[in-house]
């Protein structure tokens, strides 16, 4: 596999990964606000067509050159593990987006053909997903089928063109407590969507709490034999769960494990593996058998479209309803969606690459093509919109893939099944789907977050709380949008209002504020720290006394020019109260900051190894005044704010 985290080399762009500068451009940063968008996109383009950015931007080019007959047979395995489990989660999602079942697995090849070629991690496997399939779900049952189609490919063009401009630091601004929130919340909704399926109901169910009061509404009409046969699914989809921990890796505790064991073991381990197809046709025998006798029992999944998807470009305008819709008015129906989903399939598939690259840099850039093109190519079989998938990943990682070359296997095995298989799926119980699709629900649930944060930061349960509400209550999309609020009000707060260390202390005879702000200093804090300082001096200095204010400035790595004027008038205020300041410790590129905006501010700049020697020069300061200093000296004292003591 190749390198992830190669620089990009990408004309006018500074790139860091893990806190540290990987390249510096040639191209001057004040220059750049003056140039021309159209030359500075054509040199990106340019550098991105360069022979070693093109090898890159092919990962294939860099592990099939070294790839064996060993790593095809682990391919091979892992391939066809995951598309066991990729045909049933793929029909599942496809329900839960109201479309008919084949469009989940029209979703399911495409996508892992373009990875192969594209993708810079072994392990992730793209196709439809839980949150893909709820986000999708209110454009198919208000409009039709063709806005899917079009979603995925306007999605596609998104994340692609993200990827070519390397704005994947966009997904930097959706926190760690935002994302699982916005998961639970999706995953509660998608569970509670499938109570209808889970007990034969009938109504609409679209959203949380449409779902939950149909569930009240109809469940006297609940159907015995769908509920027991979903909540029988769930039950052995658990217990079938934890038969992984049967598997026996090399020899625990130094202990020979006969053969048998392993082999025991090693059968529990791909029955775990491929728990959700044995489920799913488990379902179809039993329904098929029922049926051959003459009994119904169950809702079943019902006649699905045999034979492959037709190859044709996405349709750019449809009829739904009697109703023709064009281009525009699909577009504009689509709304924020065509940034939201491109959003969440980003931060879905690049959260999954980094939880599973072992240390590795994750090439973020890549990843977004990677995706991009593949629902660009997806759309044209009537794909559904897609993204890496955490729960086929993991079976991914846990068969043993080596390269990216399995997910072939598992787009041949999902072809097959379009093409064998299809008749066969008519017999899919819905209970059996829908408990599918609850217990996936349940392992998104991140339910240790809470204590966590309680323990560590508690004012992220913040936005974490808003999020999750307000996805429950007003969709997938608003409720992101107003986590990212939240958290940026945060950001904000926090900006005006910076940890600031002050306490007095006695130095040589001389009471000194000490004055420690703990982060570098912007616009929105200065007039605070300017009004706290000259608060607690008239609160606290001692006229009889000798006082001065001391602000280090070790952890200012950045002041803008508003902070650098009101350190100015600090100074000022500070003289009219006849108390002298100094910055101590303020690094030579913030200096020149203050400098810029008044350059008789340079007496009030000390370096000294410790304050004791800040105040020595105050002292002598005095003693030179006392002794007479020249109109010059006396101006300069006078603004460093020196008491002159008789």
């Amino acid at each position: 596999m190749g390198k992830a985290h190669d620089q990009p080399e990408c004309i006018g762009i500074h790139t860091f990964q893990n806190g540290k500068h990987l390249q510096h451009d040639e191209t001057n940063e004040k220059d750049l606000p003056s140039q021309e968008c159209g030359p500075y996109i054509r040199s990106q383009l340019a550098s991105m067509c360069a022979r070693h950015t093109l090898a890159r931007r092919l990962p294939i080019t860099q592990w099939l050159p070294q790839y064996t007959w060993n790593f095809f047979l682990h391919d091979l395995m892992a391939g066809l593990t995951v598309g066991m489990t990729a045909i049933p989660q793929g029909i599942a999602y496809a329900v839960v987006a109201g479309l008919e079942p084949q469009y989940g697995l029209y979703a399911g090849f495409m996508g892992s053909f373009m990875y192969v070629f594209f993708g810079s991690t072994k392990d992730i496997t793209v196709g439809p997903t839980a949150i893909m399939a709820l986000m999708t779900q209110t454009y198919v049952l208000n409009y039709g089928p063709d806005f899917a189609v079009l979603l995925t490919f306007l999605s596609g063009c998104m994340i692609t063109l993200f990827g070519l401009l390397q704005l994947g630091f966009v997904v930097d601004f959706i926190s760690m407590p935002v994302t699982i929130g916005f998961t639970s919340a999706a995953a509660i909704t998608i569970a509670t969507s499938q109570l209808k399926g889970l007990f034969g109901l009938k109504g609409k169910t679209d959203k949380f709490l449409d779902s939950l009061v149909n569930f009240f509404e109809h469940i006297h009409e609940a159907h015995l034999w769908d509920a027991l046969l979903g909540i029988s699914t769930i039950v052995a989809l658990l217990l079938m769960q934890k038969l992984r921990i049967f598997r026996v890796k090399g020899n625990p505790q130094g202990q020979q494990v006969s053969s048998a064991r392993r082999i025991f073991g090693n059968i529990m381990w791909l029955i775990s593996l491929a728990r959700n197809a044995i489920v799913v046709f488990f379902g179809i025998g039993l329904s098929y058998v029922l049926y051959l006798n003459g009994h119904t029992p169950f809702s079943l999944t019902g006649k699905i479209a045999e034979g492959f998807p037709p190859f044709e470009p996405p349709p750019f305008s449809t009829v739904f309803k009697n109703e023709t819709y064009s281009f525009v008015e699909m577009t504009s129906a689509l709304g924020s969606s065509i940034i939201a989903i491109p959003l969440i399939s980003i931060l879905e598939s690049i959260a999954i690459a980094k939880a599973f690259s072992k240390g590795k840099a994750v090439d973020a850039t890549q990843e977004m093509i990677a995706i991009g093109l593949g629902n660009i190519a997806g759309s044209f079989v009537r794909s559904m919109p897609i993204t890496g998938s955490f729960t086929r990943t993991a079976v991914n990682n846990a068969s043993g893939v080596r390269t990216q070359a399995g997910g072939i296997f598992t787009g041949l095995l999902v072809i097959g099944a379009l093409g064998l298989l299809t008749s066969t799926f008519f017999f899919i119980p819905k209970a059996t789907l829908s408990g599918l699709i609850m217990t996936a629900m349940f392992f998104m649930i991140d339910y240790d977050v809470v204590s966590l944060l309680w323990r560590t930061k508690r004012i992220d349960l913040i936005p974490l709380g808003a999020t999750f509400v307000f996805c429950l209550l007003l969709g997938l999309e608003y409720g992101m949008i107003v986590g990212i609020a939240v958290n940026l009000l945060i950001l904000l707060y926090h900006s005006a209002r910076p940890p600031v260390d002050m306490k007095w202390t006695v130095i040589n005879g001389c009471n000194v504020l000490l004055v420690a702000p703990a982060q570098s200093l912007a616009f929105p804090s200065a007039e605070y720290v300017r009004e706290v300082i000259v608060a607690d001096c008239n609160l606290h200095r001692d006229e009889s006394q000798q006082s001065a204010v001391i602000i280090d400035g070790a952890n200012l790595l950045y002041i803008d020019s508003t902070v650098a004027k009101v350190v100015k008038l600090l100074s000022e205020d500070l003289k009219v109260l006849e108390v002298p300041i100094f910055l101590w410790r303020w690094p030579p590129a913030v200096t020149q900051t203050l400098l810029g905006i008044d350059p008789k501010m340079k007496p009030l700049f000390k370096n000294g190894p410790s304050v004791d020697l800040v105040i020595n020069d105050l002292e002598n300061c005095v003693r030179h005044d006392v002794e007479g200093l020249t109109d010059e000296d006396t101006s300069v004292s006078m603004m460093n704010g020196i008491h002159h003591v008789p």
